[in-house]
């Protein structure tokens, strides 16, 4: 059992690297602005589907740009598909993942509260 987790670990993290570079660098959809950033994917034991999870920042809209990307999955799953060399290529979904800014967040209520140090 162990043997699948790992592959399915080294499996998640090419998915990562890769679909990295394709939103960043091969994506021309003007609807997805911002810096998107895939921080986690996640797939099925089957390989039949991944759950991406995408960080935006600097966009104008969040969901706009999110709703660019799951448009622009055919594509990006294509591309995909080319370079990472398996028998099947996962339907993908995309998902938001607000962690960065959650954690931004509680770097500030932390920075708020903490008592000022004298110096």
């Amino acid at each position: 059992m162990p043997e699948s987790n790992t592959r399915l670990g080294r499996i998640e993290e090419e998915y990562r690297k890769e679909l990295s570079q394709i939103i960043s660098y091969e994506l021309k959809n003007p609807n997805a602005t911002g810096l998107i950033s895939v921080t986690k994917v996640k797939v099925t034991n089957d390989l039949k589907y991944a759950k991406i999870y995408v960080s935006i920042l600097n966009s104008k809209n969040n969901k706009e740009t999110l709703a660019a990307l799951k448009k622009s999955s055919g594509f990006i799953r294509s591309e995909l598909a080319k370079r990472v060399n398996l028998r099947n290529t996962p339907e993908l979904i995309f998902e938001f993942d607000d962690s960065l800014e959650y954690g931004a967040k509680i770097d500030n209520i932390l920075k708020e509260i903490m008592p000022k140090k004298e110096e």
